[in-house]
């Protein structure tokens, strides 16, 4: 039987701000000075085992779980960190444009291996690759930033001990089981589900002492279920246990925010399906996950549930119930949508059915390819171009191609050829710049040889992570902003310019450059003409062929290393700074206004409830995503806290899973609640909402973000 926990004493414990300066520079710069006259690889092995030596270890009075943050902020003088850049500047790091995180890691592997196993399979890879220098090389900087790894846990151990030492009564047997099981897991294979847990957030703490952010924890709970199932079935464990354990650690994912760096968007997928046979792989600790994120109620980790077509409902329910506490999560993902657009990339099914999400929502083959990246690609700015023969409407600089005068375009499939031709343009120049960017040059001197432990094939090949040695290249995403701004856009156009001849193409581009400025009548004709989210075909045609031309688009570009361009139909919150690039729109949008965000319907404009907003959103073809979609819905609270409501909501979003729909989020907050939040933010410090892909702190958000949640519509 395990000790109480106190949740709330740990959580208060982490408010206290950081003391003295952030030190991971300092300490790497230990590892290249001793080392300056190694080869990059192995002097960055070396400056990466000092990382993970050298912090002090903290653990909280309240800890049940070793491993902090805080333990990487010292008493640095600027001299000595000054001193510290300067020896750490030959040593460039990677960064998010060059596959640096936003990487689920393969968990499952490293829990059968453990450290020591680990060390096993480098030391065969080197054998093997013997007579290879250049693999050699790498295999022993690996070893050296393993052996670092099982370090840093031992000395937490001993820190452990320490506290063990000068405590009594359950908080000594607490402290002492901590360093038992660090000393445990610093080589051996984990035993228990304790054990399992502790190596998975030891790890997280490595990588962010690395500096890598958004690094998923994958599906928690299909790796962490056989140690799960067998403490339980032993009696050693129950439910409320695991329970406490994982919001033990959960809790410190916010730990980030209280050291001065803002929420890490650690993203958990829960439920989905089986890699083997594709049956259901919900489970008992699928629930308890749900229940440890409800207890901890921060913005992270940023949960996302797998929903398909055998799901039981009784999870959907209890996702739904977590998502009523105001929480925003877990976003629910469609496994019916997401495998099939992942095998479209060529990934095998197997791989397929076990994809997580890293980041807010982003499809991705865990422990099989390098980390993620993605960019955002502004649609509405190519419609712009297409109205004014390829120039801005903003400053009347050109930027497209010349496509020809508005009125030259006799019908709609005129105009759409114009626009097509802006955006295949746009894409091409798309790909070049990112190809440009992400290209590092000198990969040899840009290895990841810890990182690279957690990758399929790597240790295998004895090669890094970026330079061939995943199972699969990378993959990049390429983020279409506006899809409802686009659809709206064109409908009116259809509707005022080609049907029913209100005025033509170039009065509509005059109207717009104006930014409807004299126009008043035409800008509520454009208003009231169809709008996507309304189940109207007119303009839900136009979102199903912004899909499919964004898709068509990008599909026949590689990365440079080989791998596929995703498109996703999501904004972050870029769609606020998306439409500051963009003048006013054919929809009846102002100029340098948001564009719609990500791949919901415009705020305000699904004016016919959820059922019609649902059937327009799941007409596009969505296995051409493999990157992932966003779309938000707001609801009232009553419509979470009455069973029977929440079962007709359920009831609702499965059959949008089943028509297509890919992803789904939910805030569950009222428009009073977030006006009142704006007067009094002090009231409000703990109000948590979803924004696009992650959930944060309603009053710590720009005002503009704080604005684009409020027009959302409101279901009821």
């Amino acid at each position: 039987m395990q000790m109480q926990f106190d949740l709330a004493a740990l959580k208060m414990e982490m408010q206290a701000p950081a003391v003295g300066r952030y030190a991971a520079q300092v300490y790497r710069a230990e590892g290249y000075s001793a080392h300056a006259e190694d080869e990059n690889v192995i002097a960055r092995a070396y400056a990466i085992r000092s990382l993970f030596v050298s912090h002090r270890k903290h653990l909280y009075d309240n800890d049940r779980f070793a491993g902090s943050q805080r333990g990487m902020y010292a008493e640095v003088s600027a001299e000595a960190a000054e001193a510290a850049r300067a020896i750490c500047a030959p040593y460039p790091e990677r960064g998010f444009h060059t596959n640096s995180d936003h990487y689920g890691a393969n968990y499952s592997h490293f829990l059968t291996r453990g450290i020591g196993g680990t060390l096993e399979d480098i030391d065969a890879s080197l054998v093997r690759y013997a007579d290879d220098a250049e693999k050699t090389s790498f295999l022993r900087a690996a070893r050296i930033a393993m052996e670092g790894f099982a370090e840093m846990i031992l000395g937490y151990a001993g820190e452990a001990e320490k506290k063990a030492l000068a405590a009594d009564g359950d908080d000594k047997l607490r402290f002492a089981g901590i360093a038992a099981r660090c000393r445990r897991i610093a080589h051996d294979v984990p035993q228990s589900f304790a054990d399992a847990l502790q190596l998975v957030w030891f790890t997280y703490i490595a990588f962010a002492y690395e500096g890598r952010y958004a690094m998923a924890f994958g599906r928690l709970d299909q790796y962490l279920y056989p140690f799960f199932a067998r403490d339980i079935a032993s009696g050693v464990l129950t439910e409320e246990e695991a329970t406490d354990d994982l919001a033990s650690v959960f809790i410190k994912i916010g730990e980030r925010r209280s050291l001065g760096g803002g929420d890490d968007v650690s993203n958990i997928a829960i439920g989905g399906v089986k890699p083997e046979d594709g049956s259901d792989a919900t489970n008992a600790l699928s629930f308890c996950i749900l229940r440890a994120v409800r207890r901890c109620f921060i913005p992270g980790p940023n949960l996302s549930a797998r929903i398909h077509k055998d799901t039981p409902k009784e999870f959907l329910d209890a996702c739904l119930e977590v998502i009523g506490t105001g929480l925003g999560y877990p976003a629910l993902m469609n496994d019916d949508v997401n495998i099939p657009a992942l095998h479209r990339m060529g990934y095998s099914i197997e791989d397929c059915r076990d994809y997580c999400m890293v980041g807010c929502i982003e499809n991705f083959i865990q422990g099989k390819q390098p980390p993620w990246s993605d960019g955002r690609f502004n649609t509405p700015v190519y419609l712009e171009y297409a109205l004014n023969n390829g120039c801005s409407l903003l400053d009347g600089v050109k930027r497209g191609i010349e496509t020809g005068d508005p009125d030259s375009f006799a019908t709609m499939d005129d105009f759409m050829e114009a626009f097509t031709a802006q955006l295949r343009v746009g894409a091409k120049n798309y790909v070049e710049s990112f190809n440009r960017v992400n290209t590092v040059a000198d990969s040899i001197n840009h290895q990841s040889p810890f990182l690279s432990c957690f990758c399929d094939d790597c240790i295998e090949r004895g090669i890094d992570i970026n330079r061939g040695g995943a199972k699969y290249p990378t993959a990049h995403g390429a983020c279409g902003m506006g899809i409802a701004t686009v659809a709206d856009s064109l409908a009116a156009i259809e509707t005022l310019v080609y049907r029913d001849k209100v005025l033509t193409l170039g009065e509509l581009r005059d109207a717009l450059a104006a930014n409807f400025e004299g126009y008043d009548d035409l800008r509520k004709k454009l208003i009231d003409a169809p709008k996507y989210g309304n189940n109207d075909d007119i303009a839900d045609k136009y979102a199903i062929w912004f899909v499919d031309a964004q898709a068509d688009l990008f599909d026949s570009y590689r990365t440079p290393d080989g791998g596929r361009y995703y498109i996703a139909i999501a904004s972050n919150t870029q769609n606020i700074s998306a439409g500051r690039e963009v003048g006013a729109t054919p929809d009846g949008r102002g100029a340098g206004l948001p564009v719609s965000d990500a791949a919901s319907p415009m705020r305000g404009m699904d004016r016919s409830g959820p059922t019609a907003s649902a059937l327009s959103l799941c007409k596009p073809d969505y296995t051409r995503v493999a990157c992932g979609t966003v779309v938000n819905q707001k609801y009232t609270p009553d419509m979470f806290g009455n069973a029977e409501k929440r079962a007709k909501l359920g009831a609702v979003i499965r059959s949008y899973f089943l028509m297509g729909g890919q992803e789904l989020q939910i805030n569950c907050v009222s428009k009073d609640t977030l006006r009142d939040a704006q007067a009094h933010p002090e009231n409000y410090a703990s109000l948590v909402v979803r924004v696009s892909g992650f959930s944060a702190y309603y009053t710590k958000l720009d005002r503009a973000v704080q604005e684009d949640i409020l027009a959302r519509t409101e279901h009821y």
